[in-house]
């Protein structure tokens, strides 16, 4: 008998014994019913943080290799059992290797402070400062589509950006259209690289990103969109890009790019991937209108 079928059957036999133990103790059925919740719990949030990103491939490949070896165990193929055995512990390994960027970010996504937004401590006014800075920004990225400012904007979300925001100079202004559009004029000092916008301030200018290189990613894509793209897979952040050359606006996430954004398309977005997501859809504010005064923006444009 091989060493997946002696591990196989001492499982039986300890589950066995553990709902023999729980028949004679009704205290264990509790503390039973308890264990299966928290873990229902962690697996469903694993499998739904998985689901949108290439960690699923890798769980779909585990799963097929694990019924695999079990298959050809019952069904006693000697040899292929043997080499699924073989391989099942060093190809998981290889697997998570492979995968190892997704899966930090999702054991980072579960060190953040998420159980405050469960219970509802999240701060309404928080939650309005948010979407008015969002409608700052997309007027920002508007003006910059006009007069074709190549720009990219990254919003920093779950997963923390010090070591992005170490690479560029540190700001931690209030965000404005007129600041926003001032950064990325061109022959600036800080025009060139990524904003970061954390807490509700633009925190960092002239920031480093990694960049995607992936064959399946556009060759005619330039270094803002690969940046971008690289950004947004490597953690949980979303990027907006304005193209230098045509003044279209895209956006990054999940490592997928959304090209060609119309203005409201594009607040649409930044709402429901910020201000939902991190508040809530009850708890979002609502807003008829945000007043942004944009002579700033037009003496700019004159300027140019």
């Amino acid at each position: 008998m091989d060493t997946f079928s002696v591990n196989f059957n001492h499982l039986i036999e300890n589950i066995t014994t553990y709902f023999t133990e729980i028949y004679h103790n009704p205290f264990l059925l509790i503390t039973f019913i308890l264990d299966v919740i928290i873990v229902g719990f962690i697996v469903y949030k694993f499998l739904a943080s998985a689901r949108n990103s290439r960690v699923w491939q890798l769980l779909k490949g585990i799963l097929l290799i694990i019924i695999a070896t079990v298959l050809s165990d019952i069904l006693q193929f000697r040899i292929l059992n043997y080499i699924l055995t073989v391989f099942m512990p060093y190809g998981v390994i290889a697997l998570i290797i492979i995968f190892q960027p997704e899966l930090r970010r999702m054991l980072e996504q579960l060190g953040t402070n998420k159980f405050t937004r469960y219970f509802g401590l999240a701060e309404k006014d928080l939650a309005t400062k948010t979407k008015e800075d969002i409608y700052k920004i997309v007027i920002a990225a508007k003006e910059m589509s006009n007069q074709k400012i190549g720009g990219l904007i990254v919003f920093e979300r779950d997963i923390q950006l010090a070591d992005i925001m170490d690479s560029g100079v540190r700001i931690g202004a209030e965000i404005s259209p007129q600041m926003l559009v001032n950064i990325f004029i061109p022959k600036t000092p800080l025009h060139d690289g990524a904003v970061i916008i954390s807490k509700n301030k633009i925190e960092a200018a002239a920031c480093i990103l990694p960049l995607a290189d992936d064959k399946d990613i556009v060759s005619g894509l330039g270094t803002r969109h690969r940046a971008a793209i690289g950004i947004s897979r490597e953690t949980d952040a979303i990027a907006v890009i304005i193209s230098e050359e045509t003044g279209k606006i895209s956006i990054a996430k999940d490592g997928t790019l959304i090209a060609d954004l119309k203005e409201e398309a594009l607040k649409n977005i930044l709402i429901k991937n910020i201000v939902t997501k991190r508040f809530g859809e009850e708890r979002q504010p609502k807003l008829k209108k945000v007043k942004i005064k944009k002579e700033t923006l037009k003496e700019n444009k004159e300027e140019k």
